[in-house]
């Protein structure tokens, strides 16, 4: 059954054939005649638009939408659902989120880990148990080559010499079964130095760095212990970081806008004023008894706020600015990029959480909620609960009322898991507010391509 998406931004008119991911810039006879195309016929069309364009002109757009129907670019069929490489998939486990710190140097007032230690007791990961979860991906990584972990928290640096000793393991551990780890940590930047700084950017195929915004928003929200604001502690940190860092490996700026930073686009602008050329500002998730929680009456402001930022985006793009915001950057490409994306993050499947104990979660957000608990490092034979790991493997956008039926499910994967859980306490059964702003920002990525394509300057 075919499916297209409409909308006007920033001056164009794009359609979307969701099915074969064509993407069509058009003129406004044929975005209002696209109203009727399926259910009229072109004369009852000609009445309706006659006082809007000339018959001849609506004739012409006609004309078009129906030679790119015959060619499968619009109201095109499914082909993925039953697609052998969708339906014969065999998830293997390439990567692992290392909890080595659940303790943290910051309170931040949004943690979902209750200061790091996620609501358990404070506690660092051991050099066994991180060697037993680096030997438990390779066992069961299969063919694959590039194995990802993700040294993550609370947070990390607190643990910084199992962190470097884990490197070291994994890295032997690594040529003598021709595997390849890509190490990534996640910080808060309260206690970097030269030093680490200096590994992280050798040993780190990736770096995030958490920084919520402008001074006064990053302050607010990210406190230290003893309640002074981190700004100032760690941007220096971070530039020092990024300028020191080869063109070879990744890091981007990660920063969270809530109910108190609703002109968020002032924050992602204010990364790239910085110099920070590769950004990602995600809405905050909690339950609205929160006073920062955002709720249904925000979205008018967040989606003028994403547009806002989608025009200036685009504007300096044009200038020829490497100015890169994560939710901007948009794959266009269908074939085996879809079937990659139709399975989701792979939570729970091929991607698992590593707590200080050794349990093993399907990501960090499930951790500490133990009818998810998938097993523990040391179980003697120890057997991935199936029943779970089947559950995650099998939450992908078909499996979803609401996403079978939605235009954006071929770029968006279907949601995050917990977001579904902790709201909905049903994995199948997508955050709602979540959906809208992710459609929104896929609308902005789109309407981005489109003017850059249009503008001559196509860049990424």
């Amino acid at each position: 059954m075919g499916m297209i998406h409409k909308f006007s931004l920033n001056g164009i008119n794009i359609v979307v054939d969701v099915n074969s991911g064509a993407v069509h810039v058009v003129d406004n006879e044929a975005y209002d005649l696209l109203d009727y195309y399926k259910e009229k016929s072109i004369d009852e069309i000609i009445d309706i638009l006659k006082d809007k364009y000339s018959k001849e002109k609506i004739i012409e757009a006609y004309n078009e939408m129906k030679e790119l129907e015959k060619e499968e670019l619009l109201y095109s069929d499914d082909e993925y659902e039953h697609h052998p490489s969708f339906v014969n998939r065999k998830p293997v486990v390439k990567a692992l989120c290392l909890h080595v710190a659940h303790d943290c140097n910051l309170k931040c007032k949004y943690c979902f880990a209750s200061q790091g230690d996620f609501g358990g007791e404070r506690k660092l990961m051991s050099y066994e148990v991180g060697k037993k979860a680096l030997d438990f991906l390779i066992e069961n990584s299969g063919n694959r080559r590039n194995l990802e972990v993700d040294f993550f928290g609370g947070e990390p640096l607190m643990n910084w010499d199992v962190v470097k000793k884990l490197v070291e393991y994994g890295n032997e551990r690594a040529k003598e079964k021709n595997k390849n780890f890509r190490f990534t940590i996640t910080t808060n930047g309260v206690l970097l130095d030269d030093e680490k700084i200096e590994y992280i950017n050798k040993n780190m195929h990736n770096v995030v760095l958490s920084l919520d915004g402008r001074k006064k928003v990053h302050d607010d929200m990210r406190p230290t212990l003893n309640n002074k604001g981190s700004y100032d502690l760690i941007v220096p940190k971070f530039k020092k970081l990024v300028e020191n860092r080869s063109k070879d490996k990744y890091y981007y700026v990660r920063g969270t806008f809530t109910r108190e930073n609703l002109d968020f686009s002032k924050d992602v602008l204010h990364f790239a004023d910085l110099g920070f050329d590769i950004t990602s500002v995600e809405p905050v998730v909690d339950s609205e008894d929160n006073p920062y929680a955002l709720r249904e009456e925000d979205i008018p402001k967040i989606f003028e706020e994403y547009e806002k930022l989608a025009v200036e985006y685009v504007n300096r793009k044009l200038r020829g600015d490497k100015f890169t915001f994560f939710h901007f950057s948009i794959d266009l490409n269908q074939g085996p990029c879809v079937i990659k994306r139709l399975t989701g993050c792979g939570a729970g499947s091929e991607y698992m959480a590593v707590t200080p104990e050794g349990d093993l979660y399907p990501c960090h957000q499930f951790v500490g909620n133990e009818d998810f608990k998938l097993g523990n490092l040391f179980d003697e034979n120890l057997v991935i609960s199936r029943d779970l790991q089947l559950k995650f493997q099998n939450a992908h956008v078909y499996a979803k009322e609401e996403c079978r039926k939605c235009w954006a499910k071929f770029y968006c994967s279907g949601g995050c898991h917990a977001n579904a859980y902790n709201f909905n306490n049903d994995i199948l059964k997508p955050y709602e507010l979540g959906c809208q702003m992710q459609k929104k920002r896929i609308e902005c990525a789109l309407m981005i391509k489109a003017k850059l394509m249009l503008e001559g300057s196509e860049d990424d």
